[in-house]
């Protein structure tokens, strides 16, 4: 190992860092992990079975606890406490960082839909954005292997937008549920098809992992390892190897490079004391997140690299995405009163609207260019603090009128492809650092006219589905009201794209950057675009293709 105690080190816990490390460790190699947050074990924290009732505000959300007391993230948000971060004049921009062993993957949605290979091809079907530098046929057996490691529920399709898995990877899915049903009649009227939702939650025990019981909010984190996160199976499985070392409380402030721009290691912060550390390996993966790997190549300046590490195309912190976002919801008379039984199932829905307007797109009857899908909300689930409906009166009229509106109401939340543009970026605010010294980011955001006409047409046909199954819904506010704040799907990739060409890309195909040849980028921020579709299965999946190119080339001693 040429003198080093560990060859890989790997900056961040999360999907593409947790991944990395258990690709490379399952391949032999020693991997020391660092985590800018604290340690977190969800088999004795998780608080699967609190009822809100419990919890301060009965569950609500609070400046500390965005999704409410009982979320899985424990230390994190859109704000953390010594780490702000800026934002330009005229930009609005909400970055989530979680700070935590495992990440966001401890409180995802799971949602877990392949890329197409209409998503990796956008730019040579309408010469916007940016292509990715491979086909999905290339990508294809490694999204198996990843499905199959993780544990996903669903079916395959037929429809051009879910890409099949191969026989025998997915499990089955959950049973739809009445409401779900009833907005699939309503979308098939309209000629919208409607299919089961892939999510990253096992409905048959797998390795040491058991099965979905359905009786728990998933977000809260799952003790069982049912729902997938790292912190019950990544980074375990990556410990039993003997090659994973990990360190929490480590917020790096620093890659570093010798006298011939080649990378040596970083350096990090020890969040307890303040002390500052020096690592030395033969490779670096950065998988912080999106923003958080951009933030510290951009940081890390020196002689040779005056505007940041692995930046000669001037790529890094631009190209920033997010998923686009709106939600419309109404109550349904057909649903008023029904019979009240136990309906939780994976928690979150079991039937989805998949995108089904590339035909249409491709005749040019859409005024947008990229597609959207929705996400149903329907079902009996844990009351809250708030009341669902118009009620008014009082005492058993009133409560009657809250059990009759229990379970029938139908909400649509669209997750849409964001394409990039020029006043989407994030640059280094030297003027602000956070407890530890460090320049922290700043953002620059605006929707492009592409963005608002995909959630005017997303919005209107919400209306229609809701209309066909008898909702009364109103009008609907302007797109630019509609369409929620960037980074607020938490969904931000980008900023470190891969591509074909070091002129306009910031690594390869492999995640390696063009200027250093043994750093590695494995996280959000090498997508080339940004799908509708949750990032998260792909992140893990080019993780482990991409980790396993890196073993290839440590074993060779190209590196």
């Amino acid at each position: 190992m040429n003198g080093f105690k560990h060859e890989v080190l790997v900056v961040g816990s999360g999907a593409g860092g947790a991944m990395a490390a258990y690709e490379l460790t399952r391949l032999g190699h020693k991997v020391l992990m660092l985590e800018a947050g604290r340690d977190y074990d969800p088999k004795t924290e998780t608080p699967m079975f609190k009822r809100n009732g419990e919890a301060p505000l009965m569950g609500a959300g609070n400046e500390d606890k965005d999704f409410g007391f009982y979320d899985a993230t424990v230390d994190g948000g859109w704000q953390v406490p010594n780490e702000p971060y800026t934002t330009a004049e005229n930009s609005e921009f909400m970055w989530w960082r979680a700070r935590m062993l495992g990440g966001r993957t401890n409180h995802w949605g799971r949602y877990s839909l392949r890329f197409s290979a209409h998503d990796f091809k956008g730019k040579s079907r309408d010469g916007l954005g940016a292509d990715w530098p491979f086909e999905y046929a290339d990508i294809a057996p490694w999204y198996d292997k990843t499905e199959e490691l993780v544990g996903v529920c669903g079916t395959n399709t037929g429809l051009d937008d879910m890409p099949p898995s191969a026989e025998g990877i997915l499990q089955p899915p959950p049973k739809p549920r009445i409401t779900e049903l009833l907005v699939a009649a309503a979308a098939k009227k309209l000629g919208i098809p409607v299919a089961p939702m892939h999510r990253a939650v096992l409905t048959r025990p797998k390795d040491q992992r058991a099965a979905c019981f359905y009786a728990t909010p998933c977000g809260r984190g799952c003790s069982i390892g049912a729902a997938f996160q790292t912190t019950t199976s990544l980074i375990p499985m990556a410990k039993a190897t003997g090659n994973l070392q990990v360190i929490t409380g480590a917020m790096v402030k620093s890659v570093d490079v010798d006298s011939a721009g080649k990378v040596t290691g970083v350096t990090y912060i020890d969040k307890t004391d303040g002390s500052e550390h020096k690592l030395t390996a033969r490779a670096v993966v950065l998988a912080a997140s999106a923003c958080e790997t951009a933030r510290l190549l951009l940081n890390s300046k020196s002689e040779g690299f005056p505007n940041g590490l692995a930046n000669s195309s001037g790529q890094v912190g631009k190209n920033l995405m997010d998923s686009t976002g709106a939600d419309l919801g109404a109550l349904i008379p057909a649903l008023r009163g029904r019979p009240i039984y136990n309906e939780d199932g994976h928690t979150s829905n079991h039937l989805f609207i998949p995108w089904w307007g590339h035909k249409a797109q491709e005749k040019g009857e859409l005024a947008f260019p990229r597609g959207y899908h929705f996400e149903i909300g329907s079902r009996f689930r844990e009351p809250g603090a708030g009341v669902e409906g118009d009620v008014q009166g009082y005492g058993l009229s009133l409560k009657q009128q809250v059990k009759d509106n229990y379970g029938a109401f139908v909400w649509f939340s669209l997750r849409g492809e964001m394409l990039p543009n020029e006043h989407c970026y994030m640059d280094i605010d030297d003027n602000v650092t956070d407890k530890w010294g460090i320049p922290v980011a700043r953002f620059h955001w605006q929707w492009s006219e592409h963005e608002l006409k995909q959630i005017e047409h997303g919005m209107q046909t919400a209306k229609d589905i809701l209309t066909t199954m008898g909702a009364e819904v109103g009008d609907l506010p302007p797109a630019d009201q509609a369409i929620l704040k960037g980074g607020q799907i938490i969904h931000e990739v980008g900023t470190t794209r891969m591509g074909a060409s070091p002129q306009d890309s910031v690594t390869n195909q492999w995640g390696q950057s063009w200027d250093c040849p043994n750093l590695f980028v494995m996280d959000g921020g090498v997508f080339a675009s940004n799908p509708h579709k949750n990032c998260t299965l792909t992140i893990m999946t080019l993780a482990m293709r991409n980790a396993a190119w890196l073993g290839q080339q440590l074993d060779k001693g190209v590196l």
